[in-house]
């Protein structure tokens, strides 16, 4: 196995530094220790969660427990060296795709709040990744401004870019008077070496856009690099202009092992809750997300290949953010809940009965029946018009007509008694 360990490594001639560095931490100090003495054609997943539940109770090289974020990169170094030996034939399926990992959960940025600010200076404990409130992030800057890498802290807070991505940033990619610069190199370490080369990632190539603050902290920065170099030279010491933003002072790039224990020492003397200086990058895009930008927006601010990262890692839901959709939601509700009393009140007003008069009181006076008007000729001669339809038809059976308006035994004539009325017709009296 611990042959087989080192072909792996040989094999992968196309991967990263840093990666690299990695793999082969968990090969020299775990895996070859842990595994090397068995064979390849041994390996089972009986066998190998025995000795991952053995890894699992040692320390690490800080004297602490391993992490289940330490046992998960080891897996996966194990999965890709076994998926090797699945590829070219020597095993048939990778035994190593069977270990579970116990307790692991993806980080996600939590908001120092107040109530988190008081646990903390209480008990001392703090989340893995943590993000400073505008408040806080404007306190830093205020208190920081007389250090010589203050255009770090500030470029890296507002605009999110990368540690290495900062480190590696040149005179020549910055355009002051656009307002815009380009991220083509990252400066990063592996170890204790200082590793130089493209961007973390294909999307990681971008245009960044500046602000007039940011502007005109660049430009401070710049003239303050100037009278450095000024004054090494007039003073005999030695200055190399490399072309790098921040530099130290000889001009040489600074390390970026450098930058995060400068923040960290910074962060202590201001007195604000801890913070590392990655956490800057997603102090910036939950803030970013704050100020109105959307998913899209941020992913190309932030360099992301996909925006699925964007929104699962590097947008904290802020407190200000927090309550302004829990009023807009809230409002919603109620909004709906007063419609809804709006339509009850007017339903059972109109389904009310009349009110009744009270004793003594004059009962109001029916309204009159208006007169339906009559068409006469034109001219007068009081007749109606010809043509015009009467209200019912002499020969309708169904509605008799008359004329009167009186029906039945009522219709009585002028010189007919009742007598006459109760004559069968036909029967009439003679009369000569």
């Amino acid at each position: 196995m611990e042959r087989w360990l080192w072909h792996w490594l040989d094999s992968r001639t196309r991967i990263r530094p840093t990666t690299r560095f990695h793999y082969t931490r968990d090969v020299e100090i775990i895996l070859i220790p842990y595994l090397g003495h068995f064979r390849l054609a041994d390996l089972d997943a009986r066998l190998l969660r025995a000795v991952f539940d053995q890894i699992a109770q040692t320390t690490n090289t800080k004297g602490l427990p391993q992490s289940a974020a330490a046992m998960r990169h080891l897996r996966t170094t194990l999965r890709a060296a076994l998926n090797l030996a699945v590829r070219e034939g020597v095993l048939e399926r990778n035994p190593a795709r069977h270990i579970e990992i116990s307790g692991y959960q993806q980080p996600h940025a939590k908001v120092w709040t107040e109530a988190r600010v008081e646990q903390w200076q209480t008990t001392g404990d703090r989340p893995a990744v943590a993000v400073w409130t505008a408040d806080h992030l404007a306190t830093f800057l205020g208190e920081v401004t007389d250090d010589s890498l203050f255009a770090f802290w500030w470029l890296t807070a507002l605009r999110g870019l990368r540690r290495g991505e900062m480190c590696g940033l040149r005179w020549v990619d910055v355009d002051l008077d656009r307002g815009v610069l380009t991220v083509e190199r990252n400066r990063t370490t592996a170890g204790y070496h200082v590793v130089e080369g493209d961007p973390k990632t294909a999307a990681g190539r971008r245009a960044v856009a500046l602000d007039k603050r940011t502007v005109q902290v660049l430009r401070a920065h710049r003239r303050r690099q100037l009278d450095q170099s000024s004054g090494a030279t007039a003073d005999g010491k030695a200055w190399t202009d490399t072309g790098y933003v921040f530099t130290r002072p000889d001009g040489l790039p600074i390390n970026p092992n450098y930058a995060t224990t400068r923040f960290r020492k910074l962060v202590h003397r201001v007195g604000l809750p801890p913070v590392r200086l990655h956490d800057l990058r997603h102090c910036a895009a939950s803030l970013a997300h704050q100020a109105g930008a959307d998913l899209k927006t941020l992913q190309d601010l932030l360099g992301h290949s996909s925006v699925v990262v964007t929104a699962d890692t590097y947008t904290s839901v802020l407190p200000e953010a927090q309550r302004r959709c829990a009023d807009a939601t809230a409002n919603l509700v109620l909004n709906a809940a007063r419609r809804t009393r709006r339509k009850i009140r007017n339903k059972a007003r109109n389904n009310r009965p009349a009110r009744r008069p009270k004793p003594g009181a004059p009962a109001p006076a029916a309204p009159a029946a208006a007169a339906k008007p009559q068409v006469t000729r034109p001219g007068g001669g009081g007749k109606p018009l010809a043509g015009v339809a009467p209200t019912s038809h002499p020969r309708d059976t169904h509605r008799p007509h008359h004329p009167d308006g009186r029906k039945g035994l009522a219709a009585v004539l002028a010189g007919q008694t009742p007598v006459d009325l109760a004559r069968p017709k036909g029967l009439e009296p003679l009369t000569f």
